[in-house]
């Protein structure tokens, strides 16, 4: 994990690092400001690991973009979000209790991107890459116990033996789980999608992947988790005006 990080620091310091120190391209100092929105597949990277399916949430905030150079075909830019996701997992319980469990934690998030395009500056199709580190903070969780009076609420089955993640009291689905400890989020973000350049503002359609680096859960020796890192599939929307050319 410690090599995975460290690959990941040269790399974004790679992609921030180079553009700036060659500034052989034409330059520009374009800004542009706009919305975005869309929807989320989660689930937590646990170790040990829990069963899961993803799970769906949300996602919108405010993006600002700042183009500062074209490098032969491609336009080179900075791209700054300032977003509230919703994170989580969802258990895939397979003991046959029949019994379902999910938590949603709520994220306001900030990723630092380069923005690289190629295709039309002005009107037409540019195709996109992103990439950056991402900086969160955790909001609050919201919890769904499933279970019944014919198969009630029971972790003494679980076929992988984890029920730390239900909180002090793993049989009483009326408490809440285990707190989320580390309030602060952190990973690497990366994706790929299309942009539309109008005369009435730019639409954009993007795929994006997050990979956390932080745990959500303590990951000393004493703790029962030594990894519980969030990991989400984006599906995004957005519209950007340009406000200097």
């Amino acid at each position: 994990m410690l090599l995975l990080k460290g690959l990941c620091i040269c790399l974004l310091s790679f992609l921030f690092i180079v553009p700036a120190k060659a500034q052989v391209g034409d330059l520009r100092h374009n800004f542009a400001i706009g919305v975005a929105g869309g929807g989320c597949l989660n689930r937590v990277d646990f170790s040990p690991s829990i069963k899961q399916n993803y799970l769906p949430g949300a996602n919108a905030g405010l993006v600002f973009r700042f183009t500062s150079e074209k490098y032969f075909s491609m336009i080179c830019a900075t791209q700054i979000e300032l977003n509230y996701v919703q994170r989580g997992w969802k258990e895939n319980i397979t003991d046959g209790s029949n019994n379902t469990y999910s938590r949603t934690t709520h994220y306001m998030e900030v990723p630092f991107l380069v923005h690289l395009g190629v295709g039309q500056e002005q009107r037409g199709v540019q195709f996109f890459f992103n990439a950056g580190p991402l900086l969160g903070w955790y909001l609050n969780s919201t919890e769904r116990y499933g279970y019944s009076e014919e198969y009630p609420w029971s972790v003494y089955y679980r076929s992988n033996g984890m029920y730390y993640q239900y909180g002090d009291s793993p049989n009483d689905p009326t408490s809440p789980g285990k707190a989320v400890e580390n309030m602060l989020e952190y990973g690497i973000t990366g994706g790929a999608g299309v942009e539309l350049k109008t005369a009435v503002g730019n639409f954009t359609v993007e795929g994006r992947y997050y990979f956390g680096l932080s745990d959500m859960f303590g990951n000393s020796k004493a703790d029962p988790f030594g990894r519980s890192a969030n990991q989400t599939i984006y599906a995004r929307i957005a519209y950007l005006i340009d406000i200097v050319r």
